[in-house]
């Protein structure tokens, strides 16, 4: 993933002043959550610019090895917490992936302290990747029925710039591919390391809500534009 990744973008107002980078789930692509834009209902703010990335083509090994857009490859154990690490190369090749995409937002004008890493199941391990690890303090990170990947490597390699960062982290109790045991211990694992955790539980199973979307819509204005957090 030598190439800057292909990506959707829509800003809620000219001269975006924040960014939001938002990965999406397996088998998915960009266009996955850029309709939930106008549904954060985020007008009155400066402007943020959403950036919706695809993930590169790979063979995917629970599905049978077939080709399908993915930030790593996933098997059956990785989802239960059976697996000692995820596909580590390939986690860290979306890392560093991501992390290009955060150098193009700072050569457009957007500090890293402005920059939200969110994403959704896969999506969201990369953005609990490469948030904690940036060696540039980020605005925060947003894990949407996610696990930590990597979590025996996180101490040694957590960035001190972000070790306060943060971290809306949410999940649906009935969620049939990412047990929600398996998110609650990545959520304990960063609370035992210090990072201040949002948790949120939902009745849902694989998917977001829309009280989720009103959650993400407020920590948003709190950690994007936090003076203006308490606007309508």
């Amino acid at each position: 993933m030598t190439q800057l990744l292909e990506t959707i973008e829509i800003e809620t107002a000219p001269n975006p002043r924040a960014s939001v980078i938002w990965l999406h789930g397996l088998g998915a692509d960009g266009n996955d959550f850029a309709p939930i834009v106008p549904e954060l209902g985020l007008g009155g703010l400066p402007g943020i610019r959403f950036i919706f990335p695809h993930a590169p083509m790979m063979p995917v090994t629970i599905n049978n090895g077939y080709v399908m857009r993915a930030w790593y490859d996933v098997t059956p154990g990785d989802l239960e917490g059976r697996q000692r690490q995820a596909d580590e190369s390939g986690v860290r090749a979306s890392q560093a992936a991501i992390g290009k995409l955060i150098a193009r937002e700072n050569q457009r004008g957007i500090a890293a302290r402005d920059i939200v890493i969110a994403g959704f199941s896969q999506g969201g391990a990369i953005a609990l990747q490469t948030g904690l690890r940036y060696p540039e303090r980020l605005a925060g990170v947003m894990a949407l029925s996610a696990y930590l990947p990597l979590a025996d490597t996180l101490p040694a390699e957590a960035a001190a710039q972000n070790q306060d960062v943060p971290i809306f982290y949410a999940h649906g109790t009935y969620d049939p591919m990412i047990p929600l045991a398996r998110a609650t211990a990545s959520r304990d694992r960063l609370v035992a390391l210090g990072y201040p955790v949002q948790w949120h539980e939902y009745p849902m199973q694989h998917s977001v809500c829309p009280e989720e979307l009103q959650a993400i819509s407020a920590w948003l204005r709190a950690t994007l534009h936090p003076a203006r957090a308490a606007s309508p």
